[in-house]
């Protein structure tokens, strides 16, 4: 990789801390006393902090619990008294302060909790008038204000870095490296660079500082073998795990059998979905079918086909108790989703979620309206797949066109498809497929969905070991024979999905 040393550097530092510092001020110009930043990027916002200070000639204090209150820039010196001051004893200084001083205070909101007077000072602050008066910002991973003093904060929130920015970023890192490795390069190319700078979209610019330098100085290269570690690093210093999970190892596009219209279109869109910069891109696509069509495993295999990190959504874990937590749990995790953006959101079963019904007090018809407005106005590259088994339990708001890009019928497998899924497991079992006649095999499993296929060769494979023997061609077939498919056990209801299907779907094969 070339880089350009401190050309990189001063862009990777100076162009988003400038307009922070413009943004801010206008906020200072607001007259609002009371200000609140949720980063965990500290470090920056203190930065910016202190080049506002002093490009408008204005005291700077920081507050933590550690420190106590301790000038910054060229403020006035503070006694060693008030080094160790208390939280309460803090804000009784900043209250009577008679200069427009800034003050920084660092984790407070543990100390809001029933603190009625904490509280109150807090609002004596922000409610006090005149251009001598001290503004206070309150600085956290996450704060929450109390009621009383809610309407009267401004929140202000530091713009995440640009692609040109990231790329900035990584261009930097790869300079130190090579600095610190006798002027070595920095190998890559073109198109993993570009996904990398992608996959750190939503990342604060430490954050995505740290990443970069991980991938970096593990090997001295940015690969393809890289991108997934990435992804996962991201998702964890997101904090997603809970109602989201990240599913590390997507499923490589070749190891889904048949699905051929789907992947073809998938194919198509994949150009624009990457590019992120169209207006109309691609939404996302239900597929409705049997299960252990392969539904779930085609899912896995669209991230796997364009590199994008795979999340995947948790009804179970959804679903809250409390009035209103599990609309916010959803509001929460979509909203993640949007910072790991580009990506792929899958949402299994999705019917267990969102099936109309009265006996849940409501509850699914507000996830519903709230999963549906998401899926109206969202911009982010988030690329939604849903996949479904009893799609007459779904509520028709949410399967009418336009909703997704397409709605896909997974049906059970011809008998070429077959003969392919059983060359995929048995070629990952080491299993040679050509010592086998895979046509014979397709033939004699007419009505098995591919998950059956597959525990058909993990049977046989059990079988053999219990008797030591090889698996061979009478094993896998003795194995088909015994096992009854759910086309025939639940025949039934096969038939009214197939009956459902025809004319409003477009089948995946």
């Amino acid at each position: 990789m070339h880089t350009g040393g401190d050309q990189w550097r001063r862009y990777a530092q100076g162009a988003a801390v400038i307009n922070d510092i413009h943004d801010l001020g206008l906020v200072l110009d607001s007259k609002v006393k009371l200000v609140v930043i949720e980063s965990w990027d500290e470090r920056r916002v203190l930065e910016t902090l202190t080049s506002l200070a002093v490009k408008r000639g204005l005291g700077l204090y920081t507050w933590a619990v550690t420190e106590g209150l301790q000038r910054l820039g060229f403020a006035a010196d503070v006694s060693e008294e008030s080094a160790s001051l208390e939280p309460e004893a803090a804000l009784k200084l900043i209250k009577h302060d008679p200069q427009p001083n800034l003050y920084v205070l660092c984790d407070l909101h543990p100390f809001l909790v029933d603190n009625p007077k904490l509280v109150r000072l807090l609002k004596e602050i922000a409610l006090a008038e005149g251009a001598h008066k001290p503004t206070l910002v309150l600085v956290s991973h996450a704060l929450k204000l109390p009621v009383e003093v809610q309407r009267y904060a401004a929140r202000f929130a530091l713009a995440l870095p640009s692609e040109e920015e990231l790329l900035a970023i990584v261009r930097d890192e790869a300079t130190r490296w090579s600095e610190g490795n006798r002027g070595a390069r920095v190998r890559t190319d073109n198109r993993t660079l570009q996904q990398v700078v992608k996959n750190l979209r939503g990342m604060s610019h430490a954050e995505a500082r740290a990443l970069a330098r991980r991938v970096i100085c593990d090997d001295g290269a940015i690969t393809q073998d890289d991108l997934p570690e990435l992804n996962k690093s991201k998702f964890q210093l997101l904090d997603l795990e809970g109602v989201l999970s990240f599913e590390y190892d997507t499923a490589r596009f070749a190891e889904v059998g048949g699905l051929r219209t789907f992947k073809r279109w998938l194919g198509e869109r994949e150009p624009v979905f990457l590019a992120a910069k169209a207006e109309d891109l691609p939404k996302g696509v239900m597929l409705v079918g049997v299960q252990g069509g392969g539904k779930s495993l085609a899912a896995k295999a669209v991230a796997g086909l364009w590199g994008l990190p795979l999340l995947r959504l948790d009804f179970a874990c959804l679903y809250n108790k409390f009035f209103g937590e599990t609309e916010r749990n959803l509001r929460e995790a979509l909203q993640l989703a949007e910072r790991m953006a580009p990506c792929v959101l899958w949402m299994d079963e999705i019917e267990k979620g969102l099936a109309s019904g009265d006996q849940d007090g409501g509850v699914s018809q507000r996830v519903l309206g709230t999963l549906l407005t998401w899926m109206a106005e969202r911009k982010a590259p988030v690329f939604l797949v849903a996949t479904a088994n009893a799609i007459d339990r779904l509520p028709p708001e949410l399967v009418r066109k336009g909703r997704f890009d397409e709605l896909f019928f997974v049906d059970l497998p011809d008998a070429e498809v077959r003969a392919e899924i059983f060359a995929i497991h048995l070629q990952r079992r080491e299993l040679e497929p050509a010592q086998f006649d895979l046509p014979a095999l397709a033939a004699a499993c007419e009505g098995f969905a591919g998950a059956e296929i597959e525990q058909a060769v993990v049977s046989a494979l059990y079988a053999a070991q219990a008797r030591q023997q090889s698996v061979d061609q009478a094993l896998l077939l003795q194995m088909i024979h015994s096992s009854s498919p759910l086309s025939v056990v639940m025949a039934e209801d096969l038939t009214r999905l197939r009956a459902w299907a025809d004319g409003r779907t477009v089948s995946a094969d």
